[in-house]
């Protein structure tokens, strides 16, 4: 039996140059069709967390003017901020303003990319997700 297996192994040849090649081909074509593909799953992932971050900012809004009933808006330049938000997650600016429902106009980055919403409600943002958001043109100069 192991003279059996030895002579089948010594007859036995490894892949020619060709054949490895159209190997190396094959995952190449493989993973320039996978790589654009994740790129785009990763940014629709970074601008739903940024509708999330927003969500999350109308809740701590409803309990600051359930809080102080006086209050007409909240500001990402609230002194007490942290009272009632951990963290406002990518979002650079927000104002909240106390309506029935109340609304949120913020600005964020997801990515590289800057986005802002107007007028958003919880509603809108929880119905519409990354639709909800527009996308901000750089700035001159800013060599984007």
């Amino acid at each position: 039996m192991k003279k059996f297996i030895q002579k089948k192994l010594k007859n036995q040849r490894g892949m020619t140059l060709i054949e490895l090649l159209a190997v190396i081909v094959i995952i190449a074509i493989i993973a320039a069709i996978a790589i654009p593909a994740i790129g785009n799953i990763i940014q629709n992932s970074r601008e739903d967390a940024l509708v999330s971050d927003a969500q999350n900012v109308l809740a701590a809004a409803n309990v600051y003017f359930a809080e102080n009933g006086s209050e007409s808006t909240f500001t990402h330049e609230n002194a007490n901020l942290t009272d009632y938000l951990e963290s406002i997650g990518e979002i650079t600016s927000f104002t909240v303003t106390k309506a029935s429902p109340n609304t949120i106009d913020f600005t964020g980055t997801a990515g590289n990319l800057t986005f802002q919403g107007e007028d958003e409600t919880a509603a809108i943002l929880s119905e519409n997700g990354r639709d909800a958001l527009a996308e901000v043109a750089p700035a001159a100069g800013d060599g984007n």
